[in-house]
């Protein structure tokens, strides 16, 4: 019987979803079935390119209906009701291309970057060109980072001279562009040579097949094709320009906004696969005459990696939600959109490294998905700004967060047909320390009575007096490396309440819950204690990490029953040859 819980392409029937999302998702599932495991690995190790994916795509309109908004698909006639940027259906493509390899997510990912200048342009032409350009099948990418720069905008080399006729020549390099190689749109952001400062950013669109588009190399080992190119005297005319002065900045940062939310699904797709793979595999080794998974260590490791990949699907799911229901007056996305990315993808390199200790050298086999899975997972947390980057983020967040909720609305499941066109409307990408949030402790409330919860309710109630009493003062306060420690340790109280809200809303047995924030509890401990080791760490802050340790409510025949859950998966998913 199929984990209820865990996308199995055998069972796969996104029924919550309309009947063309339906009918797209399981085309795109029956595509990669048909194409079968050894040609997926046989295309990842020979590094080819994605052309006949690419040529699926096209012929179900895959892109275009998944990434044009209603907005946009006025005027065009192909199933333009069906069109819509609808987070939902988004991420459950995510977790598909994660399924079966992270090149077909990759190519899909960037075309998302691509487009956010694009849609959040007021560029009307430039619009109807993107819509267009989807249409035909067409891929997208996203000129931002630099070889010198690396994302760092204020710094661009990108230059652009008017032209005396209302556009401009641009010259200069980008570095790491995907799809840079094919991509019928690039948004590329660049700076005026006639204007200082924030007032001369430019973002425009360019297109990779003019004479001035110089592909120089693809700069990873990969059929993911991550581009170096060059513009030299490349014409922009005023129905490529698609924002100029602070609004170019503002377009860059919230269409990261948009992307790096993919990061958690693709996360997600990629240990599902790889532990239908790892726990068959462990069941049926027989080892000093036992199957591998009657060994204790055995058991343990394969349950903390099941539980933490439900913990991750249940946060990535509830944090949809609160993308979807954003607006002016509501931006509690901006911390969990960073949660997706840091926590979310970082949980993943923890999943997978839980079942390779299990699975060891199997899991360096060719003819085996893990093997790439193991190589894939660790570019999620380093794509869309490092973990780091993301943790200081989140800690913008902590004192509000913790301590001052306001009043909300509950949030509800948000899975119907409608278009998430406030994301291509976030405004300026400031204020995150004025972002208010409800009441986290309302979810923990509810799931009082479930052991661990309550273990892990003490740890998030002590890291609230610790913001009061305890905080770092204004020389600690430079030190990132404490700082982030700190961070964790947040990160864990936000990650632990989506996971409650989304078990509230899904009925999930409160057996798995437990033993999950049985994980939580000791991951909280391990923390507090790698505080308590810090350089700048005061005393108080120093005993108040100790006290902060707790051990999760031990319950062998709770384990026993999850562990059942987990056996389960032997032989429940095997990619047809």
């Amino acid at each position: 019987m199929a984990d209820p819980l865990l996308f199995n392409p055998r069972t796969y029937d996104p029924a919550h979803f309309d009947p063309e999302t339906r009918r797209l998702l399981r085309a795109t599932v029956d595509w990669f079935e048909d194409r079968g495991k050894r040609k997926l690995i046989e295309d990842y190790r020979s590094r080819a390119w994605l052309a006949e994916f690419l040529a699926f795509s096209a012929k179900e309109g895959l892109f275009a209906t998944f990434l044009t908004p209603a907005s946009a698909a006025d005027g065009q006639q192909d199933g333009q009701q069906d069109k819509r940027w609808d987070t939902a259906r988004i991420a459950a493509l995510n977790e598909i291309f994660g399924f079966y390899g992270l090149d077909y997510w990759y190519a899909w990912q960037v075309t998302i970057l691509g487009l956010g200048p694009v849609w959040q342009s007021g560029n009307a032409a430039a619009r109807t060109r993107a819509a267009d350009l989807l249409s035909q099948g067409e891929v997208f990418a996203f000129g931002l980072s630099e070889k010198a720069h690396g994302a760092d905008i204020y710094s661009t080399d990108m230059l652009l001279e008017p032209d005396g006729d209302g556009g401009f020549r641009a010259t200069g390099s980008k570095y790491y562009i995907g799809n840079g190689n094919a991509a019928g749109l690039v948004s590329v952001f660049g700076r005026r040579t006639d204007v200082e400062g924030p007032d001369g950013y430019v973002f425009f669109a360019a297109d990779s097949r003019h004479p001035a588009y110089h592909l120089v190399k693809n700069v990873v080992d990969s059929s993911k094709y991550v581009s170096e190119f060059r513009l030299d005297d490349y014409p922009v005319g005023p129905d490529d320009v698609l924002h100029t002065g602070r609004a170019a900045f503002d377009a860059a940062l919230n269409t990261v906004n948009v992307g790096k939310f993919n990061l958690c699904t693709a996360s997600i797709g990629i240990c599902e696969h790889a532990m239908y793979e790892a726990v068959t595999h462990a069941h049926n080794r027989i080892l000093y005459g036992r199957p591998v998974t009657a060994f204790p260590h055995v058991r343990r490791e394969l349950t903390d990696a099941y539980v933490r990949l439900v913990g991750m699907k249940l946060f990535s799911d509830r944090a949809v939600d609160y993308f979807r229901s954003a607006g002016p007056d509501d931006r509690r996305y901006l911390l969990f959109n960073p949660m997706t990315k840091m926590k979310v993808t970082t949980e993943g390199e923890k999943v997978i490294d839980l079942m390779w200790d299990v699975i060891a050298a199997k899991g360096f086999e060719k003819d085996t998905y893990f093997a790439q899975a193991a190589s894939e997972i660790r570019g999620l947390p380093k794509l869309e700004g490092t973990v780091h980057v993301n943790l200081a983020l989140i800690l913008k967040f902590m004192r509000n967060h913790l301590l001052d909720p306001a009043e909300y609305a509950p949030v509800p499941t948000r899975l119907d047909a409608a278009d998430d066109d406030f994301l291509f409307r976030q405004g300026p990408a400031r204020g995150l320390g004025s972002v208010r949030f409800h009441d986290w402790r309302t979810a923990y409330d509810a799931y009082a009575h479930v052991p661990n919860v309550g273990r892990f309710r003490e740890q998030a109630d002590a890291l609230c007096a610790f913001v009061t009493t305890a905080a770092p003062g204004e020389e600690q306060s430079r030190d990132l490396d404490l700082l982030l420690a700190i961070g964790q340790l947040f990160a864990l109280v936000v990650h632990g309440q989506l996971i409650l809200e989304q078990a509230g809303l899904t009925g999930l047995e409160e057996d798995v819950l437990d033993e999950l924030f049985a994980v939580l509890v000791r991951d909280f401990s391990g923390y507090a204690v790698e505080l308590h080791g810090k350089d700048s760490a005061t005393a108080e802050q120093q005993r108040w990490a100790l006290g902060a340790v707790r051990r999760p409510v031990v319950d062998e025949a709770r384990s026993a029953r999850v562990w059942d859950r987990v056996e389960a998966l032997s032989g429940a998913y095997e990619m047809a040859p």
